[in-house]
């Protein structure tokens, strides 16, 4: 799996582009029952697990491998963040930083990850349910998108670390303008994290390239 960002640039990982990868080649094969694919990626071999659901839609669970710490970028500081803030700065095979906040609608997200171009910037609130957070996201390369997997998954282990769930919701929901996810946090094994959601096919398109 090679992924572009709108930009141009190469993401080494995408939590949501391979569970549509995954979808699309269990799609292809015309096969009706749960296949495990191990897909490789720029941030290493990733395993996928895609279950059929109804008509076009498939759960898809990804190992999405071990959780960081990363140093914080070098622009940090020109963000000017409220020292009472929780950050965490996370790898999930690409980089991010995770703010806690009290309302994530009235950030200037767009603003602020401008500044800081070289992460995937996200802030979270708890809830609203016990186990669960809103997050919205700047990504590196893409600017706000509606989701992100990579950064659900490092949301939610932040969130977990920092007590904004349950402290036995170690399967967090992660509510997105996209859409929903769950996380599990220390699953398949401590300091990994599993990716689970729905992937819905829409249409299917044919490219063609010229040399």
């Amino acid at each position: 799996m090679k992924l572009y960002n709108s930009d141009g640039s190469v993401a080494e990982m995408s939590g949501n582009g391979i569970r549509c990868l995954a979808q699309a080649a269990h799609r292809s094969s015309g096969r009706t029952s749960s296949v495990v694919y191990q897909i490789a990626t720029d941030a290493g071999t990733r395993r996928v697990e895609v279950t059929p659901r109804s008509g076009t839609v498939v759960d898809a669970s990804v190992d999405m491998g071990e959780i960081s710490s990363i140093e914080a970028p070098s622009a940090w500081s020109t963000l000017g963040a409220d020292p009472n803030r929780p950050v965490m700065h996370l790898s999930v095979g690409n980089p991010h930083a995770v703010v806690g906040v009290e309302d994530v609608a009235v950030v200037p997200l767009k603003e602020l990850g401008e500044r800081v171009p070289m992460v995937n910037l996200e802030v979270i609130e708890p809830g609203p349910e016990s186990n669960a957070i809103t997050m919205r996201v700047h990504e590196r390369g893409a600017g706000i998108t509606m989701a992100c997997g990579t950064g659900a998954c490092a949301s939610a282990w932040a969130a977990v670390q920092w007590g904004l769930v349950s402290a036995k919701a170690n399967d967090v929901i992660v509510h997105m303008d996209g859409g929903d996810v769950r996380v599990r946090v220390n699953e398949p094994a401590p300091g990994r994290v599993t990716l689970i959601g729905p992937s819905e096919h829409l249409l299917t398109t044919t490219a063609v390239l010229h040399a």
